[in-house]
């Protein structure tokens, strides 16, 4: 069993960054890939980023890309979001997901082992 808990949002202006953190107990992630994940009032969960359970493979959605970094520290067991020039748009609840080895989440509605509580993520304009 792997709990995840996710950090780190809040409020902020656009232009601004927020890292998130999801920290894992249980086991350790080395065997997961791990995603990130949002979802906004009234809208479908969406894919944001994705690193392989080696490390080695990340994968961000066009939206995001340029602008958001997955990545993770495997001693602290967690894995975080680094989120730059922030926009209205990225508004919503921030989920990390893990899914063991390559497994792969789908492409929607979205299948994980283990997903976390989330954490509210606000910018404004």
């Amino acid at each position: 069993q792997v709990q995840l808990v996710e950090s780190g949002g809040g409020l902020v202006q656009a232009g601004g960054s927020l890292r998130l953190s999801c920290a894992a107990s249980g086991r350790t992630l080395s065997s997961y890939t791990m995603g990130w994940f949002r979802q906004a009032p009234g809208t479908e969960r969406e894919f944001v980023a994705r690193l392989s359970w080696s490390g080695s493979n990340e994968y961000d959605a066009d939206s995001v890309k340029g602008r958001f970094t997955i990545s993770r520290d495997v001693v602290k067991n967690t894995v975080y979001l680094q989120m730059n020039g922030l926009k209205p748009e990225d508004t919503a609840v921030y989920y990390c997901a893990a899914r063991v080895w390559d497994s792969g989440f789908g492409s929607g509605p979205y299948v994980a082992d283990y997903w976390g509580q989330g954490t509210q993520v606000t910018v404004s304009s």
